[in-house]
């Protein structure tokens, strides 16, 4: 089998790709309520197990996850977001796709931490309000109201950031160990155990 990637590769990490963006922008609309606009990273997390475990019954190449990783990242900065998200997404992107090859392709452990790694890409759209916060609490004022920023505003804390990066990977692994166990069938054609 060749180690490179061919058309359906591609066809497979863009189908992919646009399956997990649109249950994180579906989910996304949850942010107008100021509370939960913290919580995405954690939402997204729990949502993207399932969709993620699918693809990884179609990866058996090195590089698949950090496209899918790449093409994510673009297309949060494609809608608004900062080009951070396009960093995060593929370095977290490269690292699951190292976890993935260290585990031949085969391991289910490797496949359910690589998923709580690759996650923690989206934190990337969150960077910017914990580092730049003064600029974004004005923006989000002028969009959004000062009610909302009095909301948001006492998360926008260090400790919160380092909390939000532990919970995300933390879902990020249950949401795929769920993952696998609604996949399982999948998961067994696929040699993965």
């Amino acid at each position: 089998m060749s180690e490179r990637l061919n058309v359906k590769d591609l066809i497979t990490v863009g189908i992919f790709s646009v399956i997990i963006i649109v249950l994180i922008f579906i989910f996304g609309m949850l942010g107008y309520v100021p509370i939960l606009m913290i919580a995405l990273p954690i939402l997204a997390a729990l949502i993207c197990g399932i969709p993620y475990m699918l693809f990884l019954t179609r990866v058996s190449k090195f590089g698949m996850v950090t496209l899918m990783g790449l093409i994510m990242g673009i297309v949060m900065f494609l809608s608004g977001h900062t080009w951070v998200p396009i960093v995060t997404f593929t370095v977290c992107a490269f690292i699951a796709d190292c976890i993935l090859k260290m585990g031949n392709y085969s391991s289910i452990k490797n496949a359910i931490i690589s998923h709580g790694v690759f996650i923690i890409g989206i934190m990337g759209n969150m960077l910017p309000f914990f580092i730049l916060k003064d600029a974004f609490m004005s923006a989000m004022r002028t969009s959004m109201g000062n009610d909302y920023v009095n909301v948001v505003a006492p998360f926008l804390q260090t400790n919160v950031l380092f909390v939000l990066f532990v919970l995300t990977f933390i879902c990020g692994l249950i949401s795929a160990y769920i993952g696998k166990l609604v996949l399982k069938k999948h998961f067994e054609r696929a040699g993965i155990a």
